[in-house]
């Protein structure tokens, strides 16, 4: 129905512009007639728009639709703050480019006034709503400081929040599952707001409910890590209500989220990792974190290890380190199930993890 409503109004126009062209035509003497020749001539003009506007109508409202949409994704990359600051701007703007137009229009040259005013109105209008964005984080810190002082006085670290430039932290699915972010809270070293979207619940619920044995358990064991996080640490946690209905997959929601707060995204999922990095999103990948920290192992070095397993390639064994870190030890197969003596002689650090490869030192020193 509001469609078809549409359609109408849209052909009214259409019958408008043509009365519009009718009275261009004959102001300009391209159409020279008078009594009911005119009134024929205006029929014809108006038939003519309000039929090729009405039979256009459905295109015309499909890409309204889709400029409708495209002007929406734009809207939502910027916060209510940056509208309002981006408004308050314009405002001052388009007074100062009022005020500073007054004296071309007093010189009274032809032209030059009406142009260089609409030069200041643009000018001026562009960086009103520009600068104020740039330098939101001294506008807003400046103005929680008077308010601040105003309200109590003073403000705490913790109080401030966003205020001390610490962007938001937007947990997914699998950091929330892996448990370690509990702990790496808990030191202090993530500092601003944790961001756990509702879809994201929704789906740690779906996977808790899950038939799957071993489902079940991780989706339990997410929502026990995020019930830690919230009664245990003393860390702000904030439930996103924002929702992406015209996405499907919950990494293209978290993509999105974290563009519309600017924020960060937490996560140990090797694919959304790349994935942000195409979009220009800011990573904070845990698994990057657990190696960083992980004891330094140079080539060269003698470790003492158990080969437990056979490798991919002929005659390597596996051992690993207390930290999980594996450990390829070339002709290390006959070597399975007994404690040896090797040389590391390279490592491979990749964002999944590292590997570290060694000889039996009693081959290595042979070799050397």
């Amino acid at each position: 129905m509001v469609k078809k409503i549409a359609r109408v109004l849209i052909g009214l126009f259409g019958m408008l512009l043509g009365y519009l062209a009718y009275t261009g035509f004959k102001g300009l003497e391209l159409v020279n007639v008078t009594g009911m020749a005119e009134l024929v001539a205006i029929i014809i003009f108006i038939s003519i728009f309000g039929i090729i506007f009405f039979i256009f109508s459905s295109k015309i409202i499909k890409q309204g639709q889709n400029i409708a949409k495209v002007i929406e994704g734009e809207i939502q990359r910027f916060s209510i703050q940056n509208i309002a600051l981006g408004a308050v701007g314009l405002i001052i703007g388009l007074i100062i480019a009022y005020l500073l137009s007054q004296p071309l229009y007093r010189l009274q040259i032809p032209y030059v006034g009406v142009v260089a005013s609409i030069i200041l109105y643009g000018l001026l209008g562009y960086l009103g709503v520009t600068i104020p964005n740039k330098n939101i984080e001294d506008i807003t810190t400046t103005l929680g400081n008077f308010t601040g002082n105003i309200g109590t006085g003073k403000k705490n670290h913790k109080e401030r929040g966003v205020e001390t430039g610490a962007c938001p932290k937007i947990l997914d699915t699998s950091v929330i599952i892996d448990g370690r972010i509990a702990d790496i809270v808990k030191t202090g070293f993530i500092e601003g707001p944790l961001v756990i979207p509702v879809f994201v619940l929704e789906e740690l619920q779906h996977i808790a409910d899950s038939s799957d044995g071993l489902k079940r358990n991780r989706g339990r064991r997410g929502l026990d890590i995020l019930n830690r996080i919230q009664n245990e640490l003393d860390t702000e946690i904030i439930i996103h209500e924002k929702e992406f209905e015209e996405v499907s997959e919950v990494d293209s929601k978290l993509l999105k989220l974290t563009q519309y707060m600017k924020g960060k995204i937490i996560t140990n999922d090797y694919n959304l990792n790349k994935v942000a990095e195409v979009h220009r999103i800011e990573v904070l990948n845990i698994n990057e974190l657990a190696n960083a920290v992980k004891p330094v192992v140079l080539p060269g070095e003698e470790m003492v290890v158990q080969v437990v397993k056979d490798g991919k390639e002929a005659g390597q064994g596996l051992a690993y380190l207390d930290d999980g870190t594996m450990i390829v030890v070339e002709s290390g197969r006959k070597y399975i199930g007994e404690t040896i003596d090797v040389i590391v002689t390279s490592v491979l650090q990749t964002s999944a993890g590292r590997m570290i490869f060694a000889k039996p030192k009693a081959l290595y020193e042979k070799a050397v």
